[in-house]
């Protein structure tokens, strides 16, 4: 049933003038599926920011160790948990959001469910893996640092990966998908990280969290600016919807340059962090793209700038904190 709703219906606006018209669908990608298509559905876009608050966290753990120790292995396993949560994510917004007709009338590249192409199941199974590949990697975190209340942790972070655009009631739905970033791929990634080697939470751990967590907020932003009115046509209320193009310009550019501000107040302690603000070179064109772009697509550029900023910004952070 849903595989038939993805191929054969069409989204009906709510509006009766442009049903009348009738909907417009954009044209598909033709042939068969490839191993191209299968990695630009895991948005690499975004995998940068699964990263950040690797670095952050492993060079707050290694500040907070009296020793000075490097945690290698339980800093891969984070990093594995991390991408595959991340990559998770993408799939499972794929899939949620094409059975939706959500995905019908984006800007961006022809999404595998929402293009026809792919069974939703098929794109479904995906999203599972990398969310079992994420809890394997995280039990195996729990074992070796004994913190096994972190399995609850673990379990919340999968359930709402899920239900940011999946179940009856998303709440990526209703302009709370950047409280989900924040928290989830800043401060509970970030700290998290620093918690299992460290088994300890500097002040520098927190500070670095909120950076990373207002650059995960910042790329969304841009994504979500980039299908505002088509996120509205769907019925899709994300933040940018419920606060307008300019309001979404200005919490991105504030959100960035708090950011930034972070890093400028971290050097005072710690002089390597200026460095981070080499991550400007990537996140100050995109603020330019942000407030003079012409078209949509436009924004693809600003986000991947920003997400390419935010692992410059997390590695000069960790070198500061462990240097």
């Amino acid at each position: 049933m849903l595989v038939a709703r993805a191929k054969h219906q069409h989204h009906v606006s709510g509006n009766p003038a442009k049903r009348a018209s009738g909907p417009v669908t954009p044209p598909r990608p033709a042939g068969p599926v490839g191993a191209r298509d299968w990695i630009g559905a895991a948005r690499l876009r975004t995998l940068p920011l699964a990263i950040t608050p690797i670095l952050i966290g492993t060079g707050a753990a290694v500040l907070a160790d009296p020793e000075h120790r490097f945690q290698t292995l339980t800093a891969i396993l984070c990093f594995v948990v991390s991408v595959a949560l991340q990559i998770g994510v993408n799939f499972a917004n794929d899939y949620s959001d094409g059975v939706r007709g959500t995905d019908d009338f984006r800007v961006g590249p022809a999404r595998l469910t929402a293009s026809g192409r792919v069974s939703p199941r098929s794109v479904l199974i995906t999203a599972l893996a990398f969310f079992g590949i994420a809890a394997l990697a995280g039990l195996a975190i729990v074992i070796r640092s004994g913190q096994w209340w972190m399995l609850a942790i673990g379990a919340v972070c999968i359930v709402a990966a899920w239900f940011y655009t999946g179940g009856r009631r998303p709440y990526g739905y209703n302009a709370l998908g950047e409280v989900f970033v924040f928290v989830f791929f800043g401060l509970v990634a970030t700290l998290g990280t620093t918690w299992v080697q460290a088994l300890h939470l500097p002040q520098e751990a927190w500070f670095g969290a909120v950076a990373a967590g207002f650059l995960a907020c910042a790329v969304l932003l841009a994504n979500n600016l980039r299908d505002i009115d088509q996120d509205r046509e769907a019925g899709k209320r994300t933040l940018s919807v419920v606060i307008g193009p300019i309001g979404t310009k200005i919490l991105y550019t504030v959100l960035v340059v708090l950011a930034y501000l972070i890093a400028a107040w971290i050097a005072l302690f710690y002089p390597v962090a200026w460095l981070a603000l080499f991550g400007l070179v990537a996140g100050g064109p995109a603020i330019v793209i942000v407030w003079s772009y012409r078209a949509p697509r436009e924004l693809v550029t600003a986000l991947a700038l920003t997400s390419i900023s935010s692992p410059v910004y997390g590695f000069f952070l960790a070198w500061a904190y462990i240097g």
